[in-house]
C-alpha cells in the first residue's frame, strides 16, 4: 500500500468536514494544529474512520489525543503502512 500524502490527507479532511475546498491550493498545513484548522474531535474521529476505510490503518481513540497536527497524523499512518 502506498503512503498517505499531504494532498491525500487534505482530501480526507475535507470529506470528513463535509467541505470540498477547506484548504487553498498549496496551503502548508503540516504543522498547524487541527483545532486551528477548524477540526474538532468529531471531525477527527470521522477522519480516522475514513483513513481506516481507504488505507486500512487503524488509530485508537487514545492515540488521537496525542496527534495534534497533520504531520503527526501522516507520520502515524505512514509508519503503520510501512510496518
Amino acid at each position: 500500500m502506498s503512503a498517505l500524502t499531504i494532498e491525500g490527507l487534505k482530501e480526507i479532511l475535507n470529506e470528513a468536514a463535509g467541505d470540498d475546498d477547506s484548504f487553498k491550493p498549496g496551503q502548508d498545513i503540516l504543522d498547524l494544529p487541527f483545532l486551528e484548522l477548524g477540526f474538532d474531535s468529531l471531525a477527527l474521529l470521522e477522519t480516522v474512520a475514513l483513513i481506516k476505510r481507504k488505507h486500512g490503518v487503524s488509530i485508537a481513540d487514545d492515540e488521537m489525543a496525542y496527534i495534534q497536527t497533520p504531520r503527526q497524523l501522516l507520520d502515524k499512518v505512514n509508519g503503520q503502512i510501512a510496518a
